[in-house]
Formats: C-alpha cells, structure tokens, sequence
C-alpha cells in the first residue's frame, strides 16, 4: 500500500469523528454571519464555560485536601489522647490497689513529717538571711578606722625621719664650716635635742596606732563572730499573736500572746545561745565610735531580721550622725540631769524623759522614740549592779534587751517595745516615721537607749551610714540553706499528691476511666471523619480530572471550529454553499470528505491564503489538507475518549 492510499484509508478512518465537528462550524456559519468573530464567540464562550468548571472543581479538590489533613491531624492527636488516657488510667488502677487505710495514713505521716521539715528549713532561711547582712557591716567600719590607724602610723613615721632629717642637716653643716657651726652650734645642739625629742617620742605615737589598728580589728572579728550565730527567731504562733493582739489589744488576745511569746523562760533560753568567746573580754568605751558603731550595726540587723521574718520590706538603717545624736541625748537629758530610767530596785526609775524626747525632736525638727533597756545593770536582792563594759557584756546587753522587748513585753508595757520595732511608717501610734536610723548609748547607770530617728535630708541623720548589705561567707549558707528549703517543699508536694491519690483513689479512677472511654470515643469519630474526608477527596479527584478533559475537549474543538472557518471565509460566496452542502453529504457518504476539504483546499489556494494549510505528506494538495483537518479531528475525538485516563488520580 503506497502512501497516498494509507492517508486516504487513515482520513475515512476519521470521517465519522469529524463530521460533526465539520457541520457544526458549517452551521455556525450560516445561521450567523459570514465572519469569524461569531464562530469566536461560540466557542471561546464554551472554552471560558468548561474553564470555570475545571476552577470550581479545582476548588473543592484543594477543600477536600483540606480537610482530609485536618482529619487526619485530629486522628492522630485523638490517638495521642487515647495513649495519654491509658497510662492515667493504669496509674488510678495501681493507686487504687495502693490505697489501703495503712498506706494512706503512712502517707498522711510522711507529708506532717515533711512540713517540719520544711518550717524549719524555712526559719534556717531566714537566720541565714539575717547574717549575711550582719558582721559585713561592721567589718566595713572597723577596716575605715583600721585604714584612718594605718594613716596615723604613716604620720607618725613621717615625723620621725623629718627629726631625723633635721639632725643629719645640723650636723653637716658643723663639718662644712666649723666658724659657722660654731656661731650656731647652740642652735644645731637645740635642733638636735628637739630631734632626738621626736624620735624618742614617735616609737611610742607608732605603738598607739598599731595598738588602735589591732584593737579595731579585734572588735571586727569578734562582733562578725557573735552576730553570725546570735540570731532571734519567732513562731509563726507568735507573730500571728503578736498581731492579731496590736490589731485588737483585746484581754483575750492579750493572754493568747503572752502564751505563745512564753516569757522569761524563752529569754533565758536565748541568754543561753548566746555566743562566748574570750576576744569578747577586752574592756571598752561604749562612746567610742568604733565600739558605738559596733553596738548600733549589730541591733540593726538583730531587728531587720526579725521585721524580715514579721513580713516587712522596709528596714532600719545606722549611721555615725544617728549614734552621735544618741549620746548627746542621753548625755544631756539622763546623764546631766541625773534621769535613772529604772532606779535602784528596777521599779522606782523614773522611766523615759518626755520632755527631753519633745525637746530634742524640736532641736533635730523630726520625730523620736526611744526604747531602754536594763543593758549592763542587774538587780542582786533589789539592789541594782552593773557589769563591766567589756565588749561581751555590751553585745550581750543588746542581745538580751531585744529578746525581753519580744517575748517578756506584757502587763504594764502592752507590747509597746516589741510594737515599736515592727511598726512601719508609724511608731506607737505616731506618725513621721518613714526613714528609721537606729542610734546606740548607755547612760552613766549601765542603761541602754536605743533611739530611732527618722532621718530626712534636713537633719542628716542618715549621713555616714554604716553598711548593711555587704556580701559575706554566712550568705554561702544562706544559698544552701535556700536550696535546702526548695528541696524540701518539693518533697512536700510529692508527699502530699501521693496522699490525694490515695485518699481520692475511687474518683480518680472513675475519672481516668471515663477520660480513657472518651479518649477511644473522640478516635473512633475522628477516624470516621478521616474516611468520610478520603471519600470527598476521591470524588473531587475524579471531578476535577473529569472538568479537565471537558475543557480540554472544548478547547479542541474551538481549534476545529476555527479552522474550518479559515477555510470557509477564504472561499467565495459560491464555494461556501458548495462546502456547507457537501459537508452535509459526509453523513451518509464518508467518502465524499476528501472531496468537500479539497474543494474548500482548492477555494483557499486561489484566494492566496496558503497560510491556513498544515504541512502536507507528498505533492497531493487535496489530499494534504483533508488530512489536515481529519487528523484534527481525529485528536479531539482521541482526547475526549482517552483523556479521563491519562488524567485519572495524577492529582
């Protein structure tokens, strides 16, 4: 079979499938106009229809894929909770089996036993938060007057070598002119007497300084000593008492405090802990400023750590102003005017100088209290005795006035000391107090007076503060002791979610069971869901690839269409009629095909609009461009059977 038969053979193969393409494009023609802006119209508008379609399918694939991720993603978190429920469950059923009457009330015991723990671990907190500022203060002082000691000793050693000095110039000037040394050798001899005078008397002026360098730093050392392990603690009874009673100084709170406060018996027991040390026994001035200031840093920070354990924020402060004013005050209104605040026996004194306090608050213009104490002097069968001040007895005295003001405070006194020192912005009942400075003095009596002032930038009461917050080793402890304490509640809550579990082991094995049943119920819906999404998504798969082949379809036949409608408009009049009547022929006779598209060929080729041909096969003209339009025919038909296929799930 030569070449122009297959084609021929080929193109009847076509004829059925094209024919309908061929008469609709013919039939376009003659039911609108003979351009081809109709025919454009028509099928552009059936390629645009078939395109909206593919987008709306489009649409609800990508919404089916949607949702088939989000089914599948609350499937696997229903799963998730489903493993999660399990585990809850098999842990209510073992807490059940646990939870016999013995095992609870063993667990019952083991958190009470924890909470000791924890409340002391607690109150060790807190005595290490009160030494960390304590002794660093003081060691800051002594060092000042450590450094100011040394800088005497420097002077001391500067007047020695200018004597000397003196004494090397006379005698060198008697070597260099002896009628001169003569004529001043009285002079030099003066010189050298008032030298030699200096020398003798500096090694002394040195030995005082070294002595006041050691001395200083012995009281560093020794008050760093007391105060690290001379710390007051109170009950939570106590302070709850305690104000419970000065919000309502009620008889009944009265008695309830001085119950949990347990009086002298509990300052005895203090007076016992206090710290013994033989640096302590060196006799002092108790108006020496590094002694005073001593006293003044260690009743501080005695008392900030009791307002730290009482729940305040704010703290007393000390100052050299404020323990200067101290013993003027005491000087001049106790000391000069003969004021014995306690007497002889201990009850006849004539107890604290208002009208000093008054007076002096003017002199300062700012507010004043004053808390007193027994300090150095005891009473031997009603006859008052004092002790000697050394600093042991000074630090003591402190130590144990703050004890009584605490917890030995009833009956006539109403609390008011241990008020006065828990009090915040107001000190027994009067206002001013925002800005406390703390200053230190015993009187002539062995008593000690412990003033507060409230320092304003006016009356310089808190200049030359003394520090309080210097970083020392006993915050070392204060850190172990903090993260002793967070170990111990940790295992306080454990303790205690081990006795809800069993004490509540019914209702937390109700409740994990209907948490697993409805962990199993939300899978099974879930998975359900997931399934019902799968089959949305192969229905719009299958929709989105069947819009696909329908466009491109349209999309063929518009090409079709279009081509013929070059051919036709590039006929005569004539030549059309001709067309549309033969095209109606290929119904009943496919054969006539090759001759209705060689007739519209050759119509085409006297026009000159060669440019509408495809590539011909051979020199036959005819038979080129039937083959033209049956091959395209023949792909849209092939599309449209074959398309669904080659599309089919590739999304």
């Amino acid at each position: 079979m030569n070449k122009k038969k297959m084609i021929r053979l080929t193109a009847l193969v076509g004829v059925a499938m094209a024919t309908g393409v061929v008469a609709e494009a013919n039939q376009a023609h003659a039911a609108t106009t003979t351009t081809t802006e109709t025919t454009n119209q028509t099928t552009n508008a059936s390629v645009e229809s078939t395109q909206a379609a593919v987008d709306a399918a489009q649409s609800t694939f990508d919404t089916a894929q949607t949702s088939v991720g989000s089914a599948q993603a609350n499937v696997t978190s229903a799963s998730n909770n489903v493993t999660s429920a399990s585990a809850a469950l098999s842990s209510a059923i073992t807490n059940k089996e646990a939870a016999t009457p013995e095992n609870i009330a063993s667990a019952t015991s083991a958190v009470s036993a924890q909470a000791v723990v924890v409340s002391s671990t607690s109150q060790a907190v807190s005595e290490q938060a009160g030494v960390v500022s304590a002794a660093a203060s003081v060691q800051a002082s002594a060092q000042a007057e450590a450094t100011s000691a040394s800088a005497s000793l420097s002077s001391s050693s500067a007047n020695v070598a200018s004597a000397t000095s003196a004494l090397s110039a006379a005698e060198a000037a008697l070597t260099s002119d002896q009628s001169t040394a003569a004529n001043n050798l009285s002079a030099a001899e003066s010189a050298a007497s008032s030298a030699s005078a200096a020398v003798s008397s500096d090694p002394a002026a040195v030995d005082n300084a070294q002595a006041a360098v050691a001395s200083a730093q012995a009281i560093v050392h020794a008050v760093a000593e007391v105060q690290s392990s001379d710390v007051i603690n109170m009950s939570v009874a106590y302070i709850t008492a305690l104000k419970n009673y000065l919000a309502n100084p009620s008889s009944a709170n009265a008695a309830a405090l001085q119950e949990v406060a347990k009086g002298a018996d509990y300052v005895k027991e203090l007076q016992q802990k206090f710290k013994s040390d033989a640096s302590l026994d060196v006799v002092v001035d108790p108006s020496d400023p590094t002694v005073q200031e001593a006293l003044s840093v260690y009743a501080v920070n005695l008392i900030n750590h009791l307002r730290n354990q009482y729940g305040l924020t704010t703290a007393f402060g000390a100052s050299a102003n404020a323990n200067v004013a101290a013993i003027d005050f005491v000087k001049k209104y106790y000391d000069d005017e003969d004021w014995n605040i306690f007497g002889t026996t201990g009850s006849d004194g004539k107890g604290h100088n208002k009208n000093g306090l008054d007076a002096y608050a003017d002199q300062l213009n700012t507010s004043i209290a004053e808390d007193a104490g027994s300090g150095l002097t005891t009473w031997v069968n009603g006859k008052a005795t004092m002790a000697t001040t050394t600093l042991h007895n000074l630090l003591y005295a402190v130590y144990s006035d703050i004890a009584t003001m605490l917890f030995d405070d009833g009956g006539t006194n109403n609390w008011s000391h241990a008020q006065s020192i828990f009090e915040d912005g107001t000190i027994l009942g009067t206002d001013g107090f925002n800005n406390v400075y703390l200053g230190v003095a015993f009187d002539k009596y062995g008593y000690a007076h412990y003033e507060l002032y409230n320092a304003t930038e006016g009356n310089h009461l808190g200049n030359n503060a003394y520090s309080l917050d210097v970083q020392t080793a006993a915050q070392a402890s204060l850190e172990a002791a903090q993260a002793t304490l967070a170990t111990a509640k940790a295992k306080l809550a454990e303790l205690e979610e081990t006795v809800a579990n069993l004490t509540n082991a019914d209702q937390l094995l109700a409740a994990a069971q209907d948490a697993y049943e409805q962990a199993v119920a939300n899978l099974t819906t879930a998975t359900g869901n997931l399934g019902a999404a799968q089959v949305d998504l192969t229905k719009a798969e299958s929709q989105l690839a069947l819009a696909e082949d329908t466009a491109e379809q349209a999309k063929v036949r518009a090409a079709i269409a279009a081509q013929v409608d070059q051919q036709l408009n590039g006929s005569t009049a004539n030549d059309r009629q001709s067309a549309g009547q033969d095209a109606t022929s290929l119904k009943t006779n496919g054969r006539a095909l090759t001759a209705t598209v060689a007739t519209a060929s050759a119509a085409k080729q006297k026009q000159g609009a060669n440019q509408g041909r495809l590539p011909q096969t051979g020199n036959d003209d005819q038979e080129a461009s039937t083959m033209a339009l049956v091959g395209l025919g023949m792909l849209g038909m092939a599309t449209g059977l074959y398309g669904y296929k080659k599309k089919k799930l590739t999304k």
